[in-house]
């Protein structure tokens, strides 16, 4: 690798997403949001790109979004995906690292909070243990939703020292509906 670029994009960039689209294809075949609703997303101004470049190679992807109150702002981390030639180096961690810098300078957020798949595959157990390698905690609740098949749990990751989940994780899943509603909200 040599020097990394990192970028946030709060406008649509069509040559942008198609650097980025294979990322977010391969990582997420299934469920993954069309790129009309991304596109949407980022037009009500709800919504990020971020974006981690070696020289012209995309190497890793996120898209977030902002929910709660002003004086507790939560990021969403609604997709994250490093290129799977370059899994397994730290990039991960690193990428979401600049991530969280980024969200805490701009936005004085609270905590992120990400959802995973919750049934019990070797594809989600790796992914539950990155989240939790990266600092998240999971909550116990699951989540089932009327328009998906598997089910999902909220993970967090607590930024200021007076966040705390009340709950068994149910408060977070208000946070994560509240982003899915914006995201597919018709202008």
């Amino acid at each position: 690798m040599t020097s990394l670029i990192w970028k946030t994009t709060v406008t649509w960039d069509e040559s942008l997403w198609q650097k980025i689209q294979p990322i977010y294809e391969e990582a997420f075949p299934h469920g993954a949001k069309p790129k009309r609703i991304l596109r949407t997303m980022l037009e009500q101004k709800n919504s990020f790109i971020h974006t981690l470049f070696d020289q012209e190679q995309a190497i890793a992807m996120a898209i977030t979004g902002l929910v709660g109150s002003s004086s507790e702002s939560i990021l969403i981390i609604d997709y994250m995906a490093v290129h799977e030639d370059c899994r397994d180096q730290g990039i991960g961690l690193s990428f979401l690292e600049q991530i969280k810098q980024w969200a805490i300078d701009e936005h004085g957020i609270a905590a992120i909070v990400i959802e995973v798949e919750a049934e019990d595959t070797p594809l989600n157990r790796s992914r539950l243990l990155f989240w939790e390698k990266c600092g998240f905690i999971a909550t116990s609740y699951v989540h089932q939703y009327i328009w998906v098949p598997e089910p999902y749990r909220a993970m967090v990751l607590p930024l200021q020292s007076d966040f705390a989940v009340q709950d068994q994780g149910e408060s977070l899943f208000r946070y994560i509906t509240s982003f899915h509603e914006k995201a597919y909200r018709k202008r």
